[in-house]
């Protein structure tokens, strides 16, 4: 083959005019949730967990977070926010959206959780098993889990279901709000941000929060009561860690694998322990302040136990119609829960 100077410098110049293979860009991911970023869950779960995603990735993760929905919107618009790509990843609380997943809320029936380590555990197990491919196929789910004991703070001391009856209360979930029906309460449904304005306006009588947010919340300082139950917890709610699935998916495998690698079930149980652990010193903090708390016992939590039955029968009936054995459920978690604690 005969080479010209004419074609040698026009083979150099095509090459050098050629594209570079494309090299894998650094990306930053947004994080968006509703609590402030002082508050138990981004300080000690999602903003360490974000750290460890970026440290995985050599760089190749940037992890921006966002709290107190500083990108707009309001707590029951993170989920559509996730889906829709405004945020690239949030935290919320699955029960903002109400019947939306229906499957979670056998995590949320009243009496069902003793520990949050173990109802975590069993939470992301069942929701790879039934929800993932289901109920929550528009999102890639990095986490599940659940708070730790749910209980009572009000103005009033609270120590049987008749003790509820005409409160206004705020409610955390359907469920939850249910439950306040059939012991004599009105609920009102707010996100948690708003609960401290409600209470000092006398909007609200009383909310069902877990001790870990009160601190951020000052609910010592807005209410003297707080009643809370031994064994298992009154109610407790479900959250997700939910990111865009278009943005994982455009993800190269290593970015990927950095998400993975700090996500699933490990974390789940993690976060979980992590809230509830923090329970203990934000119930000092009401001890402190010489706030009463009441916790109920023995033969009086049947009695609660009762008025709750009901909000189990309607909850069995609805999820019947949606085509959905609620009874299975019921029996799969405690299952999972009991195997992860013995």
């Amino acid at each position: 083959m005969n080479f010209t100077r004419k074609s040698v410098l026009g083979l150099i110049a095509a090459t050098l005019l050629a594209p570079l293979p494309a090299a894998a860009q650094d990306v930053t991911l947004r994080l968006h949730q509703f609590l402030p970023d002082q508050a138990n869950v981004p300080n000690l779960i999602l903003y360490p967990w974000a750290d460890r995603v970026e440290e995985s990735s050599g760089g190749a993760i940037k992890i921006e977070r966002y709290g107190a929905m500083q990108l707009g919107g309001r707590p029951p618009e993170l989920m559509d926010q996730a889906i829709d790509g405004v945020a690239d990843i949030v935290w919320t609380v699955v029960g903002y959206t109400p019947g939306r997943y229906p499957s979670t809320e056998v995590f949320e029936l009243p009496f069902m959780m003793s520990d949050a380590r173990a109802m975590s555990s069993a939470y992301w197990q069942m929701f790879e098993k039934h929800m993932k491919d289901t109920e929550f196929k528009d999102v890639k789910i990095l986490g599940t889990w659940v708070h730790g004991p749910g209980l009572i703070h009000v103005d009033k001391e609270v120590q049987t279901p008749a003790d509820m009856n005409g409160l206004k209360m705020r409610g955390g979930s359907r469920l939850a709000n249910a439950l306040l029906e059939k012991v004599g309460s009105s609920p009102v449904g707010m996100p948690v941000p708003a609960i401290p304005e409600a209470l000092s306006k006398g909007v609200i009588n009383g909310t069902t929060i877990p001790w870990e947010v009160t601190g951020a919340l000052k609910i010592p300082e807005l209410v003297d009561y707080h009643t809370e139950f031994e064994g298992n917890a009154l109610y407790t709610l479900t959250f997700v860690l939910a990111m865009n699935k278009d943005r994982y998916d455009s993800l190269t495998p290593e970015q990927q694998k950095a998400l993975d690698d700090n996500s699933g079930l490990d974390f789940s149980i993690l976060a979980g322990g992590t809230m509830q652990d923090a329970d203990a010193p934000a119930r000092q903090a009401a001890v402190d302040a010489g706030n009463t708390i009441t916790t109920v016992s023995g033969d009086a939590v049947e009695a609660w136990r009762t008025a709750a039955q009901p909000v189990y029968d309607e909850w069995l009936a609805d999820m019947e119609s949606k085509g959905i054995d609620g009874q299975a459920l019921i029996d799969e978690a405690k299952s999972l829960m009991d195997a992860y604690e013995n």
